[in-house]
């Protein structure tokens, strides 16, 4: 990422911060800046969870590694995300209608991990997301060895999680990111 790259991406994260300080009461902007920059790395992930619609911001810290937590704050599902079937597996198992990709593989290549259904219900504790889309969460494996996966969304003020063949895929489903800096 280039320097003036870079001072875009930080100048757009600040004016998020600033903008959400619900969801990151008592943090300071200065001690999360100061470790983006000491994170090219992060600092690259963060770029491409915003310019693939992800909008994110700090939710937290970790207690154990004092490490600030971002996630996707985007209203809905980012857009430059949907249409993507669970895992690779599922995607080599399908023989019609092959999506590009899959969420697993995309969050691999962005350097991002996919939320837990508790990372996501913790997520809906701070703001409304997926009222219109859904987010395909991190699926524990007995139910991905059946051929399953896991999705998220709230609707009529609840956050549902539901299941579907890993290899499905709809223009409104895809996933939210998460990355520890």
């Amino acid at each position: 990422m280039s320097k003036n790259g870079s001072q875009y991406l930080l100048d757009v994260l600040k004016a998020r911060f600033d903008a959400n300080m619900k969801r990151h009461k008592g943090f300071e902007w200065a001690k999360v800046q100061a470790r983006l920059e000491a994170n090219p790395e992060k600092l690259r992930s963060l770029g491409e969870m915003e310019r693939t619609g992800g909008e994110p911001d700090v939710i937290g810290e970790d207690p154990a590694t004092g490490d600030y937590v971002f996630c996707d704050c985007a209203a809905e599902t980012p857009k430059g995300r949907r249409s993507l079937c669970y895992d690779r597996q599922a995607l080599d198992e399908r023989k019609e209608h092959k999506p590009e990709g899959s969420a697993v593989d995309l969050a691999a290549a962005i350097g991002v991990d996919l939320l837990t259904e508790e990372q996501y219900r913790a997520l809906q504790e701070l703001g409304e997301f997926d009222l219109k889309t859904s987010s395909w969460v991190k699926t524990p494996t007995e139910i991905r060895k059946r051929g399953g996966a896991l999705f998220c969304d709230r609707r009529y003020d609840h956050v549902f999680t539901y299941h579907n063949g890993a290899s499905s895929y709809y223009a409104v489903r895809g996933f939210r990111g998460r990355l520890k800096v």
